[in-house]
């Protein structure tokens, strides 16, 4: 099981957009990446990152809320290795089965359960209902068997309903699969009124060419405007060169890599707080103490910055209000904190034996 999970690292994608977070899995005979509706909603594009691929831009290829799907165009070169889809209805309740996936946004978890219910029914559709822990971010990874197959698309949860998750059988995905493939190498939109496919170019603009239901297509689909204190954080971002774009995850988060250091902004809506977290690396094993009386002597002598500890990780941070925060003054304070943050980083390494951080 050990060596499954191991595997399953080179195909389960982290997704990000301006909206939300969630998770993928490559599939090499498609080339293509496989996730939730959902999860790439309103988004002709989307962050994808992965196992030896960098963060990208992926264009988005299909949509299908019949069935919460999305195909995302597989970046190239990546070096993600082949997985089979077992889409034939053997599994069983009691079957053993592995839920993968980025949950909180966290780089790569996978939780044991069983099948419970081998054939819930949701509406006209069946689901695998199991108890393989499925929380926010693991939306779109793959239900795995012990043979290292994917069962199905981790989809759902019941909220509060300890542990129950639903995941969209693979039948189910290989069925779209072979219907998008039959429009070529267009992208398409599954219409939710007669379940027809609609590849792009629409002759019928917002309509469904079949049913005549209102339908919008991948290339209609307006891109994304930041607007008050999100469109002043991207503004300082900008400033420093960073492709915004990128650092996007989800509504009031961004992150950064600069240097070895990995940098959290967030925006607090509720207090207004706008907080800048760079996680710079972890305590040594050995000789705690001395580091821990370094952190606190530099806590009385930074300006505007803090060291805390969580876990295990040392974290360099900062926090502004929205009301104090123009572009001009946030690209200062954040060149500050990255540029501290990547400094302390092979300080703390080099003399007190901090250990770097692994994603």
């Amino acid at each position: 099981m050990r060596e499954l999970i191991e595997q399953y690292k080179g195909v389960v994608i982290q997704i990000a957009t301006p909206f939300s977070i969630g998770t993928g899995f490559y599939l090499k005979d498609y080339d293509l990446i496989i996730t939730n509706e959902h999860v790439v909603r309103n988004n002709k594009d989307v962050v994808v990152e992965g196992k030896g691929v960098q963060r990208v831009l992926s264009s988005v290829r299909y949509l299908d809320p019949k069935f919460d799907l999305a195909f995302v165009q597989g970046p190239k070169p990546n070096p993600w290795m082949s997985v089979k889809l077992h889409d034939q209805e053997d599994f069983r309740e009691g079957d053993p089965v592995i839920a993968v996936g980025h949950p909180f946004g966290l780089k790569y978890t996978a939780t044991q359960g069983i099948i419970s219910n081998s054939s819930h029914q949701q509406d006209d559709l069946y689901y695998i209902q199991h108890d393989a822990a499925l929380n926010p971010g693991n939306s779109g990874g793959p239900l795995v068997n012990d043979a290292g197959e994917i069962l199905g698309v981790n989809t759902f949860i019941i909220q509060n309903g300890q542990s129950i998750g639903f995941s969209l059988p693979a039948r189910y995905l290989k069925q779209a699969l072979d219907e998008f493939k039959a429009g070529g190498d267009k992208s398409g939109v599954r219409c939710i009124s007669c379940a027809n496919i609609v590849f792009e170019p629409n002759p019928e603009k917002k309509y469904c060419p079949f049913c005549g239901s209102k339908i919008q297509m991948i290339s209609q689909i307006e891109d994304y405007q930041p607007k008050g204190i999100k469109l002043e954080i991207e503004d300082a971002l900008k400033a420093l060169n960073y492709d915004v774009n990128l650092t996007r995850r989800g509504p009031y988060n961004w992150e950064i890599n600069h240097g070895s250091a990995k940098i959290l902004l967030s925006y607090h809506e509720d207090t207004g707080m706008i907080a800048g977290d760079a996680y710079i690396c972890s305590l040594p094993k050995e000789n705690i103490k001395e580091i821990y009386v370094y952190l606190l002597q530099q806590n009385s002598q930074l300006e505007g910055l803090c060291f805390s500890i969580q876990n295990q990780d040392i974290i360099l941070s900062l926090q502004i209000f929205d009301h104090s925060f123009k572009p001009e003054l946030g690209s200062q304070i954040f060149q500050y904190l990255f540029e501290k943050a990547n400094a302390y980083d092979d300080l703390l390494i080099k003399n007190f034996g901090a250990i770097t951080r692994v994603d």
